[in-house]
């Protein structure tokens, strides 16, 4: 009898640990998570998904109007050439977060098409983001 009680204490204990260890964030899955919302934020703008490509960013920021233009600009490019394509390689390094904000250094090559037209951009730099809830958006 003695034994079930146990063992019974023993279940509840390990239980107790394993429950608590699926609530901690460390710092390296917030990296991760900054990672991936910048690499998914640049597959949106490949796809021209323009609201997917805003629902990264902070609403009104820097980073929101910057989307905004370049989505008008597609479709300038769209009316005079026809489809256009866009290409971002991203190079991201340097992730860095510090509470409920992260930054990360950036390397993007844009590779634009559209009929006769193609144009090239490439730049370097600290992109930056805030945690809005449980998620990570450019501002």
């Amino acid at each position: 009898m003695k034994s079930k009680y146990f063992f019974v204490i023993l279940f509840l204990i390990l239980a107790m640990f394993l429950s608590g260890c699926g609530g901690l964030v460390t710092p390296a899955t917030d990296e991760a998570k900054v990672k991936n919302v910048i690499q998914n934020y640049y597959l949106a703008i490949n796809d021209q998904n323009w609201s997917k490509v805003k629902s990264y960013c902070i609403y009104g920021s820097d980073q929101y109007y910057k989307v905004s233009l370049m989505e008008d600009a597609a479709n300038v490019l769209q009316q005079y050439y026809g489809t256009v394509t866009i290409t971002c390689f991203a190079d991201i390094s340097n992730v860095s977060v510090s509470g409920s904000y992260a930054s990360a250094y950036i390397n993007v090559t844009v590779v634009v098409t559209a009929g006769i037209y193609y144009d090239t951009y490439s730049d370097s730099g600290y992109l930056y983001l805030q945690k809005v809830g449980n998620s990570w958006k450019l501002y």
